[in-house]
């Protein structure tokens, strides 16, 4: 694909700096935990950080960093804020995934091809 004009990604490709984030959010075991319970339902910030042996201002940072990624959204409704889920940052991570397993997979079966080119030239 061609890169837009002014240098963005090409149409239809999210920006690294956006799958940098996803994957730097997901990199910590706590936010992936986090997105797997935002995963079934919204949660409340304490709802959330019951399970965690950690100060509150610790894991308030955890979502933070998955609310700057793009993984979660979060509103308030009174002193209550509630996270949940955006799918769709988890499917261009997904779809990142993708297009390099694709890539892999087509490098290796050339040079499954390569070899047994090799082998069959060796043993005539």
């Amino acid at each position: 694909m061609r890169a837009q004009p002014g240098g963005g990604p090409p149409r239809g490709q999210v920006s690294p700096a956006v799958i940098d984030g996803v994957f730097r959010a997901l990199s910590d075991p706590t936010r992936r935990d986090v997105v797997g319970r935002l995963s079934a339902r919204s949660a409340t910030v304490s709802d959330l950080a019951a399970t965690y042996d950690m100060a509150l201002s610790s894991f308030v940072e955890h979502l933070n960093v998955l609310e700057r990624s793009g993984l979660v959204r979060s509103h308030k409704t009174g002193r209550v804020r509630t996270y949940e889920l955006i799918p769709e940052q988890l499917r261009m991570a997904e779809d990142w995934l993708t297009r390099q397993r694709t890539l892999w997979e087509r490098r290796l079966d050339q040079l499954d091809s390569y070899l047994m080119k090799m082998k069959q030239e060796r043993t005539k």
